[in-house]
């Protein structure tokens, strides 16, 4: 598996009725798809063209293997909700905090594991880190245009994050403050920079 992220721009056609759809739906605009073009039913063929990726929801079989065909005859990647063989590519479990994305896959293989590990993330990660995105996201920006070096920005969002405590798991010896709201997975201490932070 090899997890990407597709823009908001990227020309996308969903196909389909019934509660399935309406929730693939909800996930597609939630994403902000900005290119989204919706179906009810089969889309005629020549609705494909130019896209860039295909979901399809709540469709009979032979609808289903018929837009997984088309798709594939045009190269382009489809999803078809619960029937993996009709797959390019699966949608990951999602939790979305402003511009911040954590997901859950195994690879269509425990998908009530998928769930579960959802809800922690949930817990574990509230509504407050929408802000503390933009917090960081700003502190990067403005460090980059004064002209510091990679390495500086890294370590002076790295300290950023150690004196806020965000991901101080609680554990007996954590180096960071205890204080924090929810669990987290690691101490941010415990690992290793990231290139490009």
């Amino acid at each position: 598996m090899l997890p990407l992220v597709f823009l908001p721009g990227t020309p996308t056609l969903l196909a389909g009725r019934g509660p399935a759809f309406a929730k693939r739906r909800a996930l597609l605009e939630g994403a902000g798809l900005t290119r989204l073009s919706v179906h009810d039913g089969l889309p005629p063929a020549l609705a494909l063209e130019g896209r860039q990726l295909i979901f399809g929801a709540g469709l009979t079989d032979a609808e289903s293997e018929w837009l997984a065909t088309a798709a594939r005859m045009r190269g382009i990647p489809v999803n078809i909700e619960d029937v993996p063989h009709l797959c390019d590519v699966h949608v990951p479990a999602l939790v979305r905090r402003g511009e911040l994305l954590l997901t859950v896959s195994t690879g269509g293989g425990a998908p009530a594991l998928s769930a579960a590990l959802r809800g922690w993330l949930e817990d574990a990660f509230g509504e407050e880190w929408a802000g503390r995105l933009e917090e960081v996201a700003a502190l990067r920006a403005r460090l980059r245009a004064e002209g510091h070096p990679p390495v500086e920005v890294i370590r002076a969002v790295r300290a950023h994050l150690d004196a806020a405590a965000w991901l101080a798991c609680g554990r007996p010896g954590c180096p960071q403050s205890a204080a924090t709201t929810g669990p987290a997975a690691r101490c941010l201490t415990a690992r290793e920079p990231v290139p490009g932070l």
